[in-house]
């Protein structure tokens, strides 16, 4: 379906600069959009390529609308309507269901005519598949595993021994859910295995990136709770619990039997050491290692040791004025 900027001015309540009757065929950024594309503003270290852009449109707040070329869309959170637009400009395809003829599905497991397993996916144990769910190709789930509906398995995912996944959940390629922990105890004679005998507990919209590993609890339930965003290659140890709406990006590291708030957002690199408690509102910035408790929301940072973002600041300053010295 094709839309004008009229059109999507009015379905979003925008104020609109410029030809209403322009057609919007797609988002692109700045650099490389052409006639028919929309494009966005979110930060004003892009103004130069904001001025040179071949858009049809930008998603603008009105602050930046005089540096402008082009139509123009107003709005208080650009990103924001960014993310509607392309999900309605390119929204995900639509499967159709099927079985592949190349999966193996185990013995007396129900597959709900909705839903669709590619090729070379094996699902087998106890397993409960709800309505409209996405298996892609390779898949492995074995064990005791609910996936409720309209959850999508990318590709290549593997989903062991006792996990429960919630509604419209994602998961990309290479993702592995229920593995054991990381757990062993230290005898005269070298380290012995303690059998892993917990679950992994999803909520529902959690998405869940490439490469990304969750164990399994060793007693009780790893939990990633409604809303959480988890990025590719991040390590999240046994017993560990997330809040609802917290964001994590890549390559970070978090240990066994940490717990994490609600609306928490830890960026790329960040250590977590285990058994220590982080509340709701935190934010850690990149390659900070948390050592203990966080009790107080704010902004951390650092990482010998970490510390609140301002004390931080000072603290390099003092290293820096000590090092001219």
């Amino acid at each position: 379906m094709t839309y004008t900027l009229g059109d999507l001015a009015a379905k979003y309540g925008c104020d609109l600069v410029g030809d209403p009757d322009i057609e919007i065929l797609g988002v692109a950024s700045l650099i490389s959009a052409s006639k028919g594309s929309i494009s966005f503003l979110t930060n004003e270290s892009y103004l130069n390529q904001l001025k040179e852009t071949k858009a049809s449109a930008v998603i603008i707040n009105k602050k930046f609308i005089d540096s402008c070329p082009t139509n123009a869309l107003i709005s208080a959170d650009p990103y924001y309507l960014y993310s509607i637009i392309v999900e309605l400009l390119h929204p995900i395809p639509k499967f159709k269901p099927e079985i592949s003829k190349y999966a193996f599905i185990g013995k007396d497991i129900s597959i709900p005519s909705s839903t669709y397993v590619g090729p070379m996916s094996s699902i087998k144990g106890n397993v409960s598949i709800g309505e409209s769910v996405y298996i892609g190709p390779g898949c492995i789930i074995d064990g005791n595993i609910s996936i409720d509906r309209d959850t999508r398995l990318i590709a290549s995912s593997t989903i062991v021994n006792s996990v429960k996944i919630g509604k419209r959940t994602t998961i990309h390629p290479g993702a592995v859910i229920g593995a054991d922990g990381f757990g062993n105890v230290k005898t005269k004679k070298g380290w012995k295995k303690i059998n892993q005998i917990g679950d992994v507990v999803i909520g529902n919209d959690v998405e869940i990136g490439s490469n990304t590993t969750i164990d399994r609890g060793s007693l009780d339930s790893t939990t990633i709770s409604d809303g959480v965003k988890l990025d590719n290659l991040i390590q999240i140890g046994h017993n560990t619990k997330i809040g609802a709406h917290t964001a994590i990006a890549s390559s970070t590291a978090i240990a066994g039997s940490s717990s994490i708030g609600e609306r928490c957002m830890i960026a790329g690199q960040v250590g977590i050491v285990g058994h220590i408690e982080i509340c709701d509102d935190v934010r850690i910035n990149g390659a900070a290692v948390v050592t203990k408790n966080i009790k107080k929301p704010g902004i951390y940072s650092g990482s010998i040791p970490f510390e609140e973002d301002q004390i931080w600041k000072k603290f390099v300053a003092k290293f820096k004025l000590s090092a001219k010295k």
